[in-house]
């Protein structure tokens, strides 16, 4: 059986076109990674937009033009095959969701790869918590809220959240583990009633699938990398392509190894 657990053995089978799904639950304790590729004549404002919002946009690392590996997130990745499900826009309009992008490759085209909350879903497992879309075989439901992001040049938009719902106890527990991996987006932005920070219907979410929710469960929501999408809604640039919602690089860092292994490196072009 293919250990989709080993992230290396995963990204193959990825850019072999084997394993066609969202990456939560797969991948193991390493660091997954949202995607936003930007023509170079957006990037540096993009780059001041993720570095003013660090929680639901934490910068792993920024690639060289034209360049498509991130040799400081894993050995032999090539951002042009190695994510399962990609978005292509096309003056801020949702043109198409490829499984590779290798014909659709710049040498202006510049990487960012940000924290994504799936890096510590691993954990909140090994603590014995419930990861309900995880065990439902479902996407993780992700909101658009009415929290603003702070401005940069024209990348501006509201957060997306993530939400896993679970009992009180495990929230609390569940803050306390994530609060820990701010590259992973952190402590959770809110919990309970979903009204307060814009959604109207929580069952029915904007990306992703319907949450899975049982008695006694708040819902707990977490800042998303999802984010830069709306700020693409926003912005209009010409050309760019993001991760699938939920369809994630996974990287050979492991999750609670990434604030030392990546500190000081990730908003460095090339790195």
């Amino acid at each position: 059986m293919t250990d989709l657990q080993n992230p290396r053995i995963l990204r193959a089978e990825i850019r072999a076109q084997r394993f066609t799904g969202p990456t939560s639950g797969v991948g193991g304790d390493a660091l997954q990674a949202n995607l936003v590729i930007l023509p170079e004549a957006e990037a540096a404002a993009f780059l001041r937009f993720a570095q003013a919002n660090p929680q639901p946009i934490p910068l792993l690392a920024v690639g060289a033009p034209g360049d498509p590996s991130l040799p400081s997130l894993g050995n032999g990745i090539d951002l042009r095959h190695d994510l399962s499900r990609y978005r292509v826009w096309h003056d801020g309009a949702l043109v198409g969701e490829p499984a590779d992008i290798a014909d659709l490759w710049r040498d202006d085209l510049v990487s960012f790869a940000i924290g994504c909350s799936f890096s510590f879903e691993d954990a909140l497992v090994q603590a014995g918590l419930p990861v309900r879309h995880q065990s439902a075989g479902r996407n993780v439901p992700m909101y658009r809220t009415n929290i603003p992001t702070r401005p940069a040049g024209p990348f501006e938009g509201p957060v997306v959240v993530s939400m896993r719902a679970m009992p009180a106890a495990a929230a609390i527990e569940a803050v306390q583990i994530c609060a820990s991996l701010p590259l992973a987006h952190g402590a959770p932005v809110h919990l309970g009633d979903p009204a307060l920070i814009g959604i109207s219907d929580i069952m029915t979410p904007d990306y992703g699938d319907a949450p899975v929710i049982e008695e006694g469960d708040i819902p707990v929501f977490w800042a998303c990398g999802v984010t830069p999408q709306a700020a693409i809604l926003a912005a209009k640039p010409a050309f760019a392509i993001t991760h699938a919602p939920g369809y994630m690089l996974v990287t050979d860092i492991p999750a609670g190894q990434a604030e030392r292994r990546l500190r000081g490196v990730h908003a460095r072009p090339g790195a």
